[in-house]
This record gives structure tokens, sequence and C-alpha cells, in this order.
């Protein structure tokens, strides 16, 4: 089984699978029903997320920043 790393938002690929969001804290502005249906996540697990130390780090802030991100970390 293969995991990959998507932004919260990105559209879903073909046959994608359960979306696991790991975000500290909830997307502003979406209601919780609509977050799977809006592609953030199916479910939500807080508790695996990153701290806000290493997000200060290493969080892409643009999708330029995001790309380099992606092909520095081996991500798809």
């Amino acid at each position: 089984m293969a995991i990959d790393v998507v932004r919260l938002g990105s559209p879903r690929g073909k046959n994608e699978g359960l979306r696991i969001g790991t975000a500290r804290r909830l997307p502003r502005g979406v209601r919780k029903e609509n977050y799977a249906s809006k592609d953030f996540y199916d479910v939500w697990f807080p508790n695996l997320s990153p701290s806000d130390a290493l997000l200060k780090e290493v969080l892409p802030t643009d999708e330029k920043s995001w790309k380099l991100f992606q092909r520095n970390s081996g991500l798809r």
C-alpha cells in the first residue's frame, strides 16, 4: 500500500482512497460536513501532525516552494 502526501484541497487522484488529515488546525471557512467533498480529508487525526516548530521550518508557503518541497522529499 502506497502513502502519498498531498496538499489540503488538492484534487483527488484516480482511485485515491481514504484521505487522512493530519493538520493541527481545521481549515477556516469550511463546514466540517464539507471536508471530504471539498477534497480536504475524510478523517482527521491532528495528533499525527508535525510540531508547530517543524512546520515553520519546512512548510511550503507558495506553489513554487511546494513544488520544491515535493521534489526534495521524493513526494508525487
